[in-house]
């Protein structure tokens, strides 16, 4: 009944209608499209005379019948518009506030209507039901299952830098590899390291294979923080396969896996911990829960061209900074061609939701959930005082130039990378990447980012108020009443 008070129902009639409305009334279409005649109002009036007075009761009876709401093909209200009162146009009416039913009055049809919905690369129709309500259905983004439809057969284990970890990076390797009979991939300077192992189901790959490696590698293995997370998003320019990490770091935002548990941690992703009965295609379907995190697509034009090799899949923020000038940076920001504005700062940031607990976050910006479609605009040590961070949608284009008027060239990076110096006249464009990082989840999406905010930084940690005390009601004084007066 909320649905269809808020859709269907919309405005309430007047018990009173005058004899000049009621006349105009007839001259109106009715939800046919016909023109009603003399005699035709007449019998419609005489049937509405005719029904009984607990004709409330019996449209109750008939929306008990539609517990979901509103369809397409007949809503709580068109099929009363039928039973009760065939030919009869009727303004609104509220159920839930006793409102009886009142005058009729003969208004045309509502126009149809359907509203498309596109993310740049598809389009879809969002559901629009039959009176004409606008509803979601689904949300923007879901919960996210990865299920293997046959096992998987190589992985890629990557490492911290330095010999720290080396102890953990090996018997990663060989359970792996020995348990799991899958073929090890490891980087190049790794590999020779291991040399000693005599691991024939160990194998690396060369600076021209680099680019193909994600159509043989079925997952990737973490052993460190956050920062080999970021370089497994540096390997694989384009597509990434899912990432397990285990956090071995300093902080680990992203590494919600305890090597402790790293058997069988690694068991469940080969072989599934979870089922969702909703989405069962062949039986019971066992998966993980996995988060595809956006990436930044960059580009860096000069003399309005891009500059060959120069493109970058971010993952955190790319950063336009004043570098070592003194002077304070000069930013022209633009979406899809239009000036939005001008930024006088030390510099700027574009991060997304991923990013948003770094850089973005010690620069003021806000921490945003990684299953959140945006791209964070964090100004820098801005020179005002009403320059605020602001969230935008995932489909917008940024371009990012350094006027010519600007005092002194800028410099940018991409994920703490490939830094490099911008000269007046050049700009940076940045848009949404099709290609996510897809990290497997220990618990699901939302119970990890939390388990995060705590772990990291303490989010919102303080100690409790105590309860107020109850103190005891002062005794009446002498000579002075309950009720306050005195008495003499």
């Amino acid at each position: 009944m909320e649905g269809l008070n808020a859709t269907a129902l919309l405005v309430r009639q007047r018990t009173h209608l005058s004899a000049s409305s009621s006349s105009r009334e007839s001259g109106l279409r009715n939800t046919f499209g016909s023109r009603p005649t003399r005699g035709s109002a007449r019998t419609c009036s005489q049937k509405h005379e005719q029904q009984p007075e607990n004709s409330t009761e019996r449209i109750k009876q008939k929306f008990e019948k539609y517990p979901d709401g509103p369809t397409r093909m007949d809503t709580p209200i068109e099929a009363y518009r039928r039973d009760v009162i065939p030919g009869r146009v009727y303004e609104s009416l509220s159920l839930d506030s006793g409102d009886e039913i009142r005058g009729p009055r003969s208004w045309p049809a509502k126009a149809d209507l359907y509203l498309v919905r596109t993310d740049g690369m598809s389009c879809a129709r969002e559901t629009v039901r039959a009176s004409g309500c606008l509803s979601f259905s689904c949300p923007s983004t879901q919960q996210h299952l990865l299920v293997w439809k046959t096992k998987p057969s190589c992985v890629m284990v990557l490492k911290k830098l330095g010999d720290g970890l080396t102890e953990e990076f090996h018997k990663v390797v060989e359970y792996l590899g020995i348990e799991q009979s899958m073929q090890v991939v490891v980087e190049p300077h790794e590999h020779e390291k291991m040399a000693h192992k005599e691991w024939d189901f160990v194998d690396t790959f060369t600076e021209a294979e680099q680019e193909r490696l994600h159509m043989y590698i079925d997952f990737v293995v973490c052993v460190g923080g956050d920062g080999v997370i970021l370089h497994a998003s540096y390997l694989f320019k384009r597509a990434i396969p899912p990432v397990i990490s285990f956090n071995m770091g300093s902080l680990g935002f992203l590494t919600n896996h305890d090597f402790k548990s790293m058997h069988q941690d690694l068991n469940e992703v080969i072989f599934g911990s979870e089922s969702l009965e909703q989405c069962a295609i062949d039986g019971s379907m066992q998966g993980v829960h996995i988060t595809l995190r956006m990436r930044l697509f960059c580009e860096v034009f000069r003399n309005g061209k891009p500059m060959k090799g120069q493109q970058y899949e971010v993952l955190n923020e790319v950063v336009v900074d004043r570098g070592a000038n003194p002077y304070l940076t000069k930013i022209e920001c633009y979406e899809q061609g239009r000036l939005i504005t001008k930024v006088q700062a030390d510099g700027l940031m574009l991060a997304t939701p991923t990013g948003s607990t770094a850089y973005s976050v010690a620069a003021g910006g806000s921490m945003v959930h990684p299953n959140v479609p945006a791209i964070l605009f964090t100004p820098i040590c801005a020179h005002s005082l009403s320059f605020r961070p602001v969230i935008l949608p995932d489909y917008a284009e940024l371009d990012l130039k350094i006027p010519d008027d600007a005092r002194c060239p800028a410099w940018v990076c991409f994920d703490g990378k490939q830094r490099q110096e911008l000269l007046k006249g050049d700009h940076v464009r940045v848009r949404m990447s099709p290609n996510p990082v897809p990290t497997i989840n220990k618990a699901d999406q939302t119970t990890d980012w939390f388990e995060s905010l705590d772990r990291c930084f303490g989010w919102n940690e303080r100690m409790e108020q105590k309860p107020l005390e109850e103190h005891p009601k002062p005794k009446a004084l002498s000579g002075e009443s309950q009720n306050g007066s005195v008495s003499v």
